[in-house]
């Protein structure tokens, strides 16, 4: 409904109300109205109170149940809301008739953040209030993420970088003619300046691909290729570590919409996780499978399992948070970066598929990523 007409709706509202009471007898006109005004607050999306210039209220929807329980029409909004800020802006609406907007937060049961904007709704003689509650908790915890996730990346590039001045520092001082402590700091140098590297790559590869999670891939991708490709790109780094990569393709092609770069590095993560999390059992299988999908359709299932020492349990929902990580001290040892498997996530998210981890302690882990099966002769 336009503005205009709603003002309209309110002003023929008001002229029939008593000034006194919200609750008279009212006649065929009246009780269209009334209704009229309650469809419309009731179809707002967000929490929505309308009162009368003393206070009252006149009408609100659902969602305001949820900031204010306890309201009920006729009865005054203050004991009801009991958000000093809300309350005060309504006086000054009432006294100016002008517009009003605060912030405030609730504590009890959760943490939530709200934007009220409180405006005079002018009507023949008299007016109405409407207050609308905008929930600005969801951009509160995108801002709290944030802020978790620089002060993470702050702190994961200072340590390479304090490893680094230190080791130049040495150099230049006490080892300047120490061949022997020389190529070892160098070598402990370029590690470090390698997983540097890897953590910028890693945090760049996972700005692209949320800033573009809601544009989902749709070229068609055959898997088998993709995963031959990374095993053979791993196979160095198996040998390294005395691990066999034993892989299990299907005979037709398992052909999905994808970004082939992305899910290359999807695999890519997953496998070397395997390898080097898991070196202690020697083996790592790759397997596809087949499924059925949640709404009916065919999904394609790459399992990679790893035989080593497991996941506790308490460790698995936390699993694919950036920078998480389940030993630090090895994870840094192996030159992991913290955010491979929160890529992963992101990148299958972005495909509209998903990713499932089984494990348990002293039996290896199993990483699983679904995605949807697209259905061709070729396939």
């Amino acid at each position: 409904m336009a503005m205009k007409s709603l003002h309209a709706l309110f002003g023929r509202l008001i002229s029939r109300r008593s000034s006194v009471s919200v609750g008279p007898e009212l006649n065929a006109a009246e009780s269209s109205d009334t209704q009229l005004l309650d469809v419309v607050i009731a179809g707002l999306p967000d929490a929505a109170i309308v009162l009368d210039r003393a206070g009252r209220v006149v009408t609100f929807n659902t969602a305001a149940r949820a900031i204010a329980p306890a309201l009920t029409v006729g009865a005054q909004a203050s004991l009801a809301l009991r958000v000093p800020e809300v309350v005060e802006a309504v006086r000054e609406v009432v006294a100016t008739s002008e517009s009003r907007s605060v912030q405030f937060a609730q504590r009890v049961p959760v943490d939530r953040w709200f934007m009220a904007h409180i405006r005079p709704l002018a009507g023949e003689g008299a007016g109405l209030i409407l207050l609308v509650f905008h929930d600005l908790t969801p951009l509160h915890r995108v801002e709290e993420m944030r802020a978790d996730f620089v002060a993470n990346a702050s702190h994961e590039l200072r340590t390479p970088l304090a490893a680094l001045s230190g080791f130049i520092d040495t150099l230049l001082g006490s080892a300047r003619d120490d061949v022997a402590a020389r190529n070892r700091f160098l070598a402990v140098m370029k590690t470090q300046a390698t997983r540097m590297a890897r953590l910028i790559d890693d945090l760049l590869s996972l700005s692209r691909v949320e800033l573009n999670e809601h544009m989902h891939p749709t070229t068609p991708i055959d898997l088998v290729p993709v995963m031959r490709q990374v095993v053979d790109g791993l196979q160095t780094l198996a040998t390294d570590r005395n691990v066999e990569i034993a892989i299990v393709v299907p005979e037709k092609p398992a052909i999905v919409p994808g970004d082939r770069d992305e899910l290359t590095r999807v695999f890519e993560n997953l496998v070397e996780n395997a390898l080097k999390y898991g070196a202690s059992g020697k083996r790592v299988d790759v397997a596809f499978s087949t499924a059925t999908a949640a709404d009916g359709g065919t999904e394609t299932l790459v399992a990679v399992r790893d035989y080593g020492p497991g996941i506790a349990a308490e460790h698995m929902p936390r699993l694919t948070e950036r920078f998480y990580r389940v030993d630090i001290t090895q994870s840094r040892a192996e030159g992991g970066t913290g955010l491979g498997l929160a890529l992963v996530k992101h990148i299958l998210n972005r495909h509209r598929d998903r990713l499932t981890i089984e494990s348990e302690p002293g039996k290896g882990a199993t990483f699983t990523a679904r995605l949807p099966l697209i259905h061709s002769e070729s396939s």
